[in-house]
């Protein structure tokens, strides 16, 4: 089950994203303060972002500091107050929101700007970022670098395959699509359930699995 923060001080608005959002882990905070302290003790696949806050809090000037703290986690900016010219700069830049909805927000919107944020964006593009620096040989790629990028785009896919699934994963399968072994999948699923993209339920014995490398 993917997992949400969503920094909102509205609770309607809050219920309303409850019901759109039933399928993933909501953590629900109403200030930057407890929004940063959120993102210390665990990192959310995705934030979603209101722009206007109680104590006169602004998402859009708050922004910077979220993806300071969380650069690879995916932004949903929501607003009912922004311009075009507001909300092109909350686009632009390297510590940029992926995306702004309006309010009213339409809730299936939401769900499938949602979706393809979880599995385009943040972790997807650092990945697709590491693959296309060792293709365009714009940095010294040593092999261990290069296994480090193939883990990573590895352990992405196991997230889309495996977030949802009600099913304890078939380790032995795994290990034939990607070609690697089952020690190699095993480590992987420690990695995802430790960093916590991953529930625990989803593989009851990943911490007494012996694991190792390829």
């Amino acid at each position: 089950m993917a997992s949400i923060l969503i920094i909102e001080d509205d609770l309607k608005q809050l219920k309303l994203y409850g019901k759109a959002l039933r399928g993933y882990h909501l953590t629900c905070v109403s200030s930057m303060s407890a929004a940063l302290k959120a993102l210390d003790e665990a990192r959310p696949d995705l934030i979603i972002l209101d722009n206007i806050l109680a104590d006169g809090e602004r998402g859009s000037e708050l922004l910077p500091r979220l993806k300071l703290a969380a650069a690879h986690v995916p932004v949903i900016m929501i607003s009912g107050t922004l311009g075009v010219r507001d909300q092109i700069g909350v686009l632009q830049g390297p510590r940029s929101a992926h995306y702004v909805l309006e309010k009213p927000v339409d809730l299936n919107e939401l769900d499938k700007t949602v979706e393809i944020a979880l599995t385009e964006c943040g972790f997807a593009e650092t990945i697709a970022a590491l693959q296309s620096l060792e293709r365009a040989e714009k940095i010294d790629v040593s092999e261990p670098d290069r296994r480090f990028t193939a883990r990573l785009a590895r352990q992405h896919e196991l997230i889309k395959q495996l977030r949802n699934s009600a099913e304890r994963p078939n380790v032995s399968g795994l290990a034939r699509n990607f070609n690697v072994s089952r020690k190699t999948i095993i480590r992987d699923l420690q990695d995802l359930i430790c960093r916590g993209q991953l529930a625990e339920e989803i593989y009851p014995d990943w911490r007494t699995e012996a694991a190792g490398g390829e």
